[in-house]
């Protein structure tokens, strides 16, 4: 009976923050010691359950890999920021709920799409995440997906090397290195669903008084969007809050399209995308292979106190 109880009232609690825009680290604490206590732990850790993989920091989360088998896609969610422990993104949000977090997914594939709508219409596969090397600085996962309809070909590929780190008490990031292969021949046709790509949390988008700014210095939708950049942000002070945070999506110039244009909203979400932009359907013979690399920023401060274009040119040089 006490175990029902207490299923029933975490039930209430996982309701209550499903209708709320920000999730602190407290509620992610409980969801994960309901399924298997963990005992407290200082500095950073990372264990797994199953298809989901957890990394703390003093035992407050920091971030989940998100890799169950019925999901459209596997990804990241929450991020949370250095000052505050609230996530700088937003697993589903209006007015694209389908928009999970942090992500690696594309849209018109040999007409599948792997970016939203039900897995009929193609899913991304996780085929059982791994945590790997485990510093006092960093945590990497590792993981292999298919991307096929279901029951269907496998179309494409990818291997995933994703590190959590920690660059300084204010500075957190995740650098994703992705090997995308055609398993057949593939022709992605122009959309803007595609790559990766983040979606950041309202209150620190320009709709909801924060702030979107490219490396250029542009700032907001109409002067960022189509502009190539090496990265672009999201800033501003968190709800009900003082602090200020923000999340950095970096663009690695080796990249086959760099310098990439990007898709940016003001509404919080940004992608670094050749396929919004591209004029006839691009194509990859069957057996290629397209080396990705990009790494997402959580930092306290603005983007001049987080130094994120020195960061970005320490990063650019590594190969």
């Amino acid at each position: 009976m006490i175990g029902w109880v207490f299923r029933r009232d975490f039930l209430k609690l996982a309701a209550i923050a499903g209708a709320k825009t920000l999730v602190g680290p407290s509620l992610f604490l409980r969801a994960s010691e309901a399924a298997s206590p963990q005992p407290p732990s200082e500095g950073l850790t990372a264990y797994q359950e199953g298809p989901q993989i957890w990394v703390r920091w003093n035992n407050e989360i920091l971030t989940s890999y998100r890799a169950h088998s019925t999901q459209k896609y596997p990804y990241f969610f929450p991020l949370t920021g250095p000052l505050s422990g609230l996530s700088l993104t937003t697993e589903s949000s209006l007015p694209w709920p389908h928009h999970r977090s942090m992500l690696f997914a594309c849209d018109r594939v040999n007409r599948g799409n792997y970016w939203q709508g039900p897995v009929g219409l193609g899913q991304i596969v996780s085929q059982g995440p791994q945590l790997a090397q485990i510093t006092a600085e960093s945590v990497e996962i590792l993981d292999e997906c298919r991307w096929a309809p279901p029951n269907g070909e496998v179309v494409l590929s990818d291997r995933r090397r994703l590190v959590v780190r920690l660059l300084s008490p204010t500075i957190r990031c995740i650098d994703a290195d992705i090997t995308w292969k055609a398993e057949t021949n593939i022709t992605i046709e122009p959309t803007n669903h595609s790559l990766f790509a983040v979606r950041a949390a309202p209150d620190i988008t320009p709709l909801g008084g924060g702030h979107l700014v490219n490396a250029e210095g542009l700032s907001g939708e109409k002067e960022t969007f189509g502009k190539a950049s090496s990265w672009c942000c999201y800033w501003g002070t968190r709800a009900r809050t003082d602090i200020v945070e923000g999340i950095a999506l970096f663009d690695h110039p080796q990249n086959p399209w760099a310098p990439t244009p990007w898709f940016t909203r003001d509404y919080g979400f940004i992608s670094p995308t050749p396929f919004n932009f591209i004029k006839q359907p691009w194509s990859m013979p069957g057996g290629t292979t397209l080396q990705l690399r990009y790494r997402v920023v959580l930092f306290g401060g603005n983007p001049e106190q987080a130094q994120l274009a020195a960061l970005y040119e320490e990063w650019a040089k590594t190969s």
